[in-house]
């Protein structure tokens, strides 16, 4: 057996796997994704992921105590972007900043005149000014010098559960993805003598405050006697360096080169891919560290992504909930009734899904466009599907024009890809075919590859995935459908932002929102 942990927002799992990627059983522990003292502010207490995790495995094993004795390897994947300061003990000193929290620091790096120069002639001073605000570090540093001074390590989620489980300050390369001193390219901590790394520069974090790298695959360390009590995983498992939640989905879906892209349908809506030489896919914007080592996952985010199924779902669709309470079924069984009874093209009412604006876009608003008396809910729904999918499309589009790619298929994850009716809209949009996994655990299904893999059991990632991905469904694209959203696509969507842009730059000067 294999045992994953895959700790996200608003839940964490344990699930144990077999050599063939086979759930035998998996236990989900909800809790509070957040505590916000004031608003924009999104912080946790680290020691609810581990408590959560002991709870999860503890339950696991009661339920399958031969196969939980039979474990081999454990691997842990995480969300992104949301560190604990500890002290030397392990213990945390604060409540962890979530990726999702809007405070900002202030601006304390100050180039040199030449370089100060070349960042205005290139329009990047700003963004680089942003992208400094933005780090949770220099905020606690400024803030809480007290915490700061105190932190014997400042680790990501996944450096921190590790901690808890092997007492070793180590963390997987391809689970560095934050407002840290990284360098994406070399896939190692930034060297603050180099004049043209600027992570280490806007984050300037203390060498020794940061975990020791390994590569994805290598061994942490094992579980030590006071962890193996806590969570009842055999002492001396070997606890195997795995990647971020996204990373390892990626590779659950056996994206493993430029073939396919990967389309992940989750609260933050992304497509990556998986190559062997770095690129940025926008500028300024790292490949993430693959977990296939030497291998990058450059992306492109939707940062609201599949979070307006439940903006929609909240306000506009209390019959549909109730109906849904009734039947006891998921309300999304019940607005997947919904797409049927809009056509194709929702009858030209179309979206632009940037309900937050992403990088390089920093004007952006969400939009409608095209109502008329015509339109009822059902179309409503549709055009934010569609728009969702439209935005995907133009990411995929960025990504091989960056690398010089030709994507021939897709593979989908995440909660709303369990929906056939989502999945089909996508397959016509991108007019090309989409896999669905065997198990949508695929986050927990990559991590599991990447320890079976470090403990022997492949001699390979690739052959790991060759052997534990597997398919239910292929959803292959309507002719018909896809020439029409082919023509709104290219006619109107990837219109829409350059006409709309100074009327959002206006609303924004206007009302302060978003922030200037």
């Amino acid at each position: 057996m294999i045992l994953s942990i895959d700790c996200g927002t608003q839940s964490i799992r344990a699930l144990l796997f077999d050599f063939k990627g086979k759930v035998i059983d998996k236990e989900q522990i909800h809790y509070e994704p957040y505590l916000s003292s004031e608003p924009g502010r999104a912080e946790q207490h680290p020691e609810i992921y581990w408590k959560n995790l002991c709870k999860a495995t503890q339950a696991l094993k009661e339920r399958n105590l031969q196969n939980f004795n039979n474990i081999k390897g454990v691997g842990i994947t995480t969300l992104r972007s949301t560190f604990v300061n500890v002290d030397k003990a392990g213990n945390a000193l604060r409540p962890s900043i979530l990726w999702l929290d809007q405070r900002v620091a202030d601006n304390v790096y100050q180039p040199n005149a030449f370089l100060k120069l070349a960042f205005k002639a290139v329009g990047v001073e700003e963004m680089l000014q942003k992208m400094e605000r933005k780090g949770h570090c220099n905020w606690i540093k400024q803030n809480q010098p007290d915490i700061w001074k105190k932190t014997y390590k400042y680790l990501q989620i996944s450096g921190y559960l590790n901690y808890k489980l092997t007492g070793v300050f180590k963390d997987s390369t391809a689970s560095q993805i934050g407002h840290i001193p990284f360098d994406y390219k070399k896939q190692q901590w930034a060297n603050p003598k180099d004049a043209f790394e600027f992570s280490s520069k806007l984050y300037p974090i203390e060498s020794e405050k940061l975990p020791e790298l390994i590569a994805p695959g290598a061994k942490i360390g094992t579980v030590h006697k006071e962890a193996s009590l806590a969570t009842g995983i055999p002492a001396d498992t070997p606890v195997i360096a795995a990647g971020s939640d996204k990373g390892c989905e990626t590779i659950g879906m056996g994206v493993i080169d430029t073939r396919m892209a990967s389309l992940s349908f989750g609260t933050t809506a992304t497509v990556q891919t998986t190559v062997n030489k770095y690129f940025e896919p926008t500028r300024f914007l790292p490949a993430y560290p693959a977990v296939i080592p030497g291998h990058w996952n450059p992306e492109i985010e939707i940062f609201r992504g599949f979070w307006m199924i439940n903006w929609f779902k909240n306000e506009f669709a209390l019959k549909e909930v109730l109906e849904a309470k009734e039947k006891n079924v998921a309300a999304e069984e019940i607005l997947n009734e919904l797409l049927h009874k809009s056509p194709p093209g929702a009858m030209g009412l179309m979206v632009q899904p940037y309900w937050t604006p992403g990088l390089g876009e920093k004007n952006a608003k969400g939009a409608f466009i095209g109502f008329g008396d015509v339109h009822k809910k059902e179309h409503v729904y549709r055009a934010v599907i569609e728009g969702l999918a439209y935005a995907l499309l133009d990411g995929m589009h960025k990504l091989e024009r960056r690398g010089n790619l030709s994507f021939m298929q897709l593979a989908v994850s995440g909660g709303a890809s369990q929906s056939d009716e989502i999945c089909q809209i996508t397959a016509d949009i991108f007019n090309l075919p989409l896999l669905r996994g065997e198990t949508h655990e695929t986050s927990g299904l990559g991590a599991a590859i990447v320890t079976a893999y470090g403990i022997g059991q492949y001699s390979t990632i690739n052959e790991a995935v060759k052997n534990m991905v597997h398919y239910s469904k292929t959803f292959l694209p309507d002719k018909e459908h896809s020439n029409l959203y082919k023509k709104l696509y290219e006619q109107v969507y990837l219109k829409m932002f350059k006409r709309l842009e100074p009327l959002h730059k206006k609303i924004r000067e206007i009302t302060g929102y978003p922030e200037m």
